[in-house]
């Protein structure tokens, strides 16, 4: 085994377990502003009392998604510090946006959000947590962003300063709206929200199957089910063939590893699960005729390259990539049918609420999930080798060369088991604040006399430091 593909063992290692994190918090996020936006406008305690049990489940996760964040912006100088010094200059630009713009945000809001529940009022709360969900999507936008540069550079120029060739960024435009971005960051967005209302309905399922909080359980799975049935539905049928034909048109041999096309082919099939084997160039299992095609070019006759026009020693490992991008696929479709089956028994004389054995396929719906979103990273992440930068700079090229083989391998064996510590903490913890339940309704009175704006926090700072009542 090559130092090389230890520093790529160790990196995925801790962005797949930071990556359990990011989705479940802007899902869950979007869930606390539907229940905050219900509370302001019927003024039923019940809201209130949701969004105050889902905000300490939020502060937790958020705060382990900040932890293990942190990692992977040293990995760049101890792992990859020849790739940092030859993207730094744009690279380092778009992650500098990120802690300027979307964690000031953040932080801005953060303490209001998670401790305003029994001093600030509905539409105060509400704000401060829309400012926190705003800021968590906007730092995902440029994380994004940068890994999108990564997949198609543009506006930037190689210039050799002496120390080597680094890259320049010549067009800031060109670099933030780089071809794969739009595309990308709504697939990202939508499985998000996907993720964390996943595991809203996971939790008031759990509860119905206990007999617990029944009432709050059933109002948790009404918001939460639409928003993962939508989502679900977008992801496969638009946001997915969005994706499909950006690659196709800038990353062909990606797209030829992902379905396992070898020859260039018009009508070309896409493959539901199946093996592709590219020493024979062969691929087997069950496929859909021509779906490839439509889905890339937008007709059932269209050419789409396969891997042939690329050199062999530029493919990726493509049964590898073969493998997750069908998980997540098959996951996908999997995802749509317990939505539409959970909402047509909702609808149907709301026959959901006694079929055990649908609850327990909504408890496990957020583990499902989760497996389905990494799935889709490592597709991302797999299928653009041997390039770090696509067509600019290969990962053989980029890791750090003077950290030896012992040295990657004892930190793989420290990550290993610090993350399993450190998960085990966050399930009990998490376990506890689901198994306490959400607390008791609020007293209408008081929260009807909490302030409902920073002005009238202010007044009232004004009034007590004047020693008035």
């Amino acid at each position: 085994m090559s130092v090389e593909l230890l520093h790529r063992i160790q990196f995925a290692l801790t962005v797949t377990f930071h990556f359990i994190f990011p989705p479940l918090s802007l899902g869950v996020g979007l869930i606390l502003i539907i229940f905050g936006i219900k509370s302001v406008r019927t003024k039923d305690p019940k809201w209130r009392q949701l969004s105050t049990f889902w905000v300490k489940i939020y502060g937790l996760i958020f705060a382990m998604g900040i932890a293990t964040g942190i990692v992977q912006e040293f990995e760049f100088g101890t792992n990859w510090s020849q790739y940092s010094r030859f993207v730094g200059n744009i690279f380092g630009s778009l992650l500098a946006a990120e802690g300027i713009f979307a964690f000031m945000l953040e932080g801005g809001f953060l303490g209001l959000m998670l401790f305003g529940g029994t001093r600030l009022g509905n539409r105060m709360w509400l704000f401060a947590t829309t400012m926190v969900v705003a800021g968590a999507t906007f730092s995902a936008t440029w994380i994004v962003m940068a890994n999108s540069w990564m997949q198609t550079p543009e506006g930037f120029e190689i210039r050799d300063v002496g120390q080597g060739p680094q890259a320049f960024m010549t067009s800031f435009q060109d670099v933030v709206f780089t071809p794969s971005f739009l595309p990308r960051i709504l697939h990202v967005i939508a499985a998000c929200w996907m993720v964390g209302s996943s595991l809203v309905l996971s939790v008031g399922a759990y509860y119905l199957l206990k007999k617990r909080h029944v009432e709050l359980a059933k109002t948790m799975i009404r918001v939460a089910l639409p928003v993962f049935t939508v989502m679900a539905i977008l992801q496969v049928a638009v946001f997915g063939a969005n994706q499909a034909t950006e690659v196709a048109v800038n990353q062909p041999a990606k797209l030829g590893a992902m379905e396992g096309l070898y020859q260039t082919e018009s009508c070309a099939p896409l493959y539901l699960f199946g093996w592709t084997n590219p020493d024979t160039e062969t691929t087997t299992g069950v496929s859909i005729p021509c779906l490839l095609s439509f889905l890339t070019d937008k007709k059932f006759d269209g050419t789409v390259t396969g891997l042939e026009a690329t050199p062999r020693d530029e493919w990726p490992n493509t049964n590898l990539v073969f493998q997750v991008y069908h998980l997540m696929i098959d996951l996908g479709m999997l995802f749509i049918l317990i939505g539409a089956l959970a909402c047509g028994l909702w609808i149907w004389k709301r026959k959901i609420w006694n079929q055990r054995w649908l609850l327990w396929v909504l408890v496990s719906s957020v583990v499902l999930t989760e497996i389905a979103t990494a799935a889709g990273w490592w597709t991302a992440e797999f299928s653009r080798q041997p390039w770090i930068v696509w067509q600019v700079l290969k990962t053989s090229d980029a890791y750090s060369p003077n950290v030896s083989f012992g040295q990657v391998v004892f930190s793989i064996a420290m990550f290993v088991v610090l993350y399993i510590i450190v998960f085990v903490v966050f399930l009990r913890l998490l376990d506890r604040r689901i198994k306490e339940g959400p607390p008791p309704p609020p007293d209408e009175e008081e929260t009807a006399s909490l302030p409902d704006s920073f002005g009238e926090i202010f007044r009232r700072r004004s009034r007590v430091s004047s020693g008035g009542d």
